[in-house]
């Protein structure tokens, strides 16, 4: 045993190396030095001495001998496996590799490596679906209720599914024995395996039916159109999904259906604009209510609330309405509404006007912001 290497150093981990950290090294070198994927002359050599070091570090029982007593301790143990069908690997994780280099040469994905089989005979859910809905703002904003259209497989209600014109024409399938499945047996340089497929006369349901369903015509389901109610909650965001249970596609072997989901796309509003839970509006005020102050009617998600402007108001200045923005959707907060004052400055004035802003001017002695800000320079 003196030209071997360490099981440790084989497989690049230190002996306190975790069962995950030993499996994960493992598939990267098995990966790494395979012969069908390396093409180098030693690559096979590598990867028996891989195979052999993860057979070992993988069982507990094995890797204490092997931290006792070294090689001496494994004398007589069955380890060393590739040129003997891999020995005691887990077959998971070989079964994994493959998969994970061979996936496109002829099903190797679906070969059994010693393990038990995984053919699923029973009922299995449907795949879910998905659609999307354009709704307006403000019923996201208090929630609403919509009617859509959709087509969608049902369970025969005359044969619950399947396929037989009563119990008495299901028999067990004679091809594949109730299993629902077949399995063929392949001699390969890695030893004889098996590859399980659906089986093709059942088509997995592992039952023959004598009389087909009168209703279905065999099939199992009806294909139905329905107006489906959907609630919208309040509170709810572009993005956000609404789950209709038993609405996606049928399930497989009298499995039910799977769910769809309906994706909310929010319309945006022409003044209203929300971050978060918070809503935002810009309003307008003449520079003289800014100046003097004023209170003004503000539009909210939730009507006319009437806001206090406070003198000398500046333009951009954001004033907060608490309680008036979104109800939060998973919970019962509520976020604020926050308005921008834009103070507006008008383009023509009437005679009158312009000799009263003329007069403000000739009685302000104050020094002008202008003239603050040119002495700056100086």
């Amino acid at each position: 045993m003196a030209d071997k290497r360490d099981y440790y150093d084989v497989l690049g981990i230190s002996k306190s190396a975790s069962e995950d950290e030993i499996k994960k090294a493992y598939r990267k070198l098995a990966k790494q030095y395979h012969p069908d994927v390396n093409k180098a002359p030693d690559a096979e050599a590598k990867f028996k001495e891989i195979n052999e070091a993860y057979e070992v570090l993988s069982d507990p029982q094995k890797k204490s001998t092997y931290d006792q007593f070294g090689f001496a301790g494994m004398d007589g143990a069955n380890y060393g496996g590739f040129g003997g069908g891999f020995g005691g690997m887990n077959m998971d994780d070989l079964g994994d590799i493959f998969s994970s280099f061979m996936g496109g040469m002829g099903g190797f994905s679906g070969f059994n490596f010693g393990g038990g089989s995984r053919a699923r005979s029973g009922p299995i859910k449907g795949d879910n679906r998905y659609m999307s809905m354009d709704i307006e703002f403000l019923d996201s904003i208090h929630g609403v209720e919509k009617l859509v259209n959709i087509t969608v497989d049902k369970k025969c209600s005359h044969c619950d599914g399947t396929g037989a014109q009563s119990s008495a024409d299901i028999e067990t399938c004679p091809t594949c024995k109730g299993t629902g499945r077949v399995t063929r047996q392949t001699r390969t340089a890695f030893g004889v395996m098996q590859q399980q497929s659906v089986c093709p006369d059942c088509h997995g349901t592992g039952k023959h039916i004598k009389k087909k369903c009168s209703y279905c015509n065999g099939e199992g389901y009806n294909r139905v159109k329905e107006q489906v109610e959907v609630n919208i909650p309040a509170g709810i965001s572009s993005g956000q999904q609404v789950r209709l249970s038993g609405y996606g596609e049928r399930g497989e072997n009298g499995g039910p259906n799977g769910d769809l989901y309906i994706e909310v796309r929010v319309k945006p509003h022409k003044y209203f604009v929300r971050d978060g839970n918070d809503i935002y509006i810009k309003i307008p005020i003449s520079s003289v209510d800014a100046t003097l102050g004023t209170k003004v009617d503000v539009p909210t998600c939730h009507g006319d609330v009437e806001l206090n402007i406070p003198a000398g108001t500046q333009p951009g200045q954001h004033l907060r309405l608490k309680g008036y923005g979104v109800k939060d959707v998973r919970g019962s907060s509520v976020g604020d509404q926050y308005v921008e004052v834009e103070i507006t400055i008008p383009k023509k004035l009437s005679k009158t006007e312009k000799e009263l802003y003329e007069k403000l001017h000739l009685e302000d002695s104050k020094e002008s912001v202008f003239e603050k800000f040119k002495k700056a320079f100086k």
